[in-house]
């Protein structure tokens, strides 16, 4: 790129540009209909809205408006003052994005702190440039835009259903390299550039997955507690959690400690494994009481075990004290004390009992 090229887009006006695009357009009707459909001016309206203002029918709206833009990008390939150097500058970004982007990302990038204005003149300006591919917004595409010699629209679509398709069958969060290696991209950062253009696609610390996964989309506090604990590995305190959410990425993150707390108790995903500090149930953990815990393992023992095996069962489900454990030991009817250091459940004992009583009595 040439200095006085840089130097251009340093300063770059678009909205000055698009104004001399529209005082170039001759009839007040057509120059209308274009500031209206793209929110040039004002707020973008639909193709009824101007029709009812105009007195001509939705139909009639469309029509002109797809005839004045033809000839606005016909102009436009001669236009070397205001669309050939914003285009230019545009594909700069673009190139650096991996070659696709939304209409409001690329705007951002344009401008750093652009409003609803400036984003409407990025839009109409790349529907005129000759070089760049525009993806019209429908329920599965972002409004976005694309360097023509990568892709038209038609392809643009088919990369953007390719991805989707694979993220899909893959069936779980994918990274962009991982799912790379999956495509026929040049680059990562390409596959990156078009999987945003999908709306049926969401992302977190760039693993992405389906839209609708809590796990890179979480759209509730649980959600979000669940991303925090499967993202740590480990159990956490419950305000060790509230702290994670907090320094988050996630959108509407200020929850407060107890709030955390709650859906904490009320979500069977968590299992509280000590004071306070939860673990998801995936992990192997079981709800329940320590007494619970050392029922289940003598139970599953068939038979007595020591004192210090039980232990170090035990915390291996539980964080707790060692007294904690012993203290369930020597106070709950359910285990019985049957040699030194060793217990097992009462409930066996009693049955061992009953077993040998009635073998006896047959003899």
């Amino acid at each position: 790129m040439s200095e006085s090229l840089q130097d251009a887009s340093s300063t770059l006006d678009t909205g000055s540009a698009v104004q001399r695009i529209l005082d170039s357009v001759d009839r007040d009707r057509e120059r209308e209909i274009i500031s209206r459909r793209f929110g040039l001016t004002d707020r973008k309206e639909t193709l009824e809205q101007i029709g009812d203002l105009l007195g001509i029918t939705r139909e009639r709206v469309r029509q002109l408006e797809k005839a004045i833009l033809i000839r606005l990008k016909l102009a436009a390939e001669k236009d070397t003052e205001n669309v050939q150097v914003i285009e230019k500058h545009i594909i700069r970004h673009l190139h650096e994005m991996g070659g696709a982007a939304k209409v409001n990302d690329l705007t951002t990038r344009v401008h750093p702190n652009p409003s609803e204005r400036d984003h409407a003149h990025v839009a109409f300006i790349a529907e005129l440039a000759p070089n760049l591919t525009v993806l019209s917004e429908n329920d599965n595409y972002h409004h976005g835009v694309a360097i023509r010699d990568r892709a038209d629209e038609k392809k643009l679509r088919s990369d953007v259903d390719t991805i989707v398709k694979t993220i899909k069958e893959h069936g779980e969060p994918i990274s962009i390299d991982e799912l790379h290696s999956k495509l026929d991209h040049e680059h990562p950062d390409q596959v990156r550039a078009v999987a945003s253009l999908s709306k049926n696609l969401s992302s977190l610390k760039d693993q992405w997955g389906l839209h609708k996964w809590p796990t890179v989309n979480p759209k509730n506090i649980r959600d979000k507690i669940y991303v925090i604990l499967q993202d740590n590995g480990k159990p956490m305190h419950f305000s060790e959690i509230a702290r994670s959410i907090k320094d988050s990425d996630f959108k509407r993150k200020n929850v407060t400690t107890q709030a955390i707390h709650n859906e904490l108790i009320k979500d069977k995903r968590f299992v509280l494994i000590g004071r306070g500090i939860y673990a998801l149930n995936e992990w192997g953990y079981k709800k329940g009481t320590v007494s619970d815990i050392i029922a289940d393992i003598l139970r599953k023992e068939g038979g007595p075990l020591t004192r210090d095996e039980i232990i170090r069962r035990v915390l291996k489900h539980r964080q707790v004290k060692e007294t904690t454990i012993l203290l369930n030991l020597q106070s709950k009817p359910e285990f019985k004390r049957v040699a030194k250091a060793t217990y097992s459940l009462a409930e066996t004992e009693k049955a061992d009992r009953t077993h040998i009583s009635a073998k006896t009595a047959a003899a």
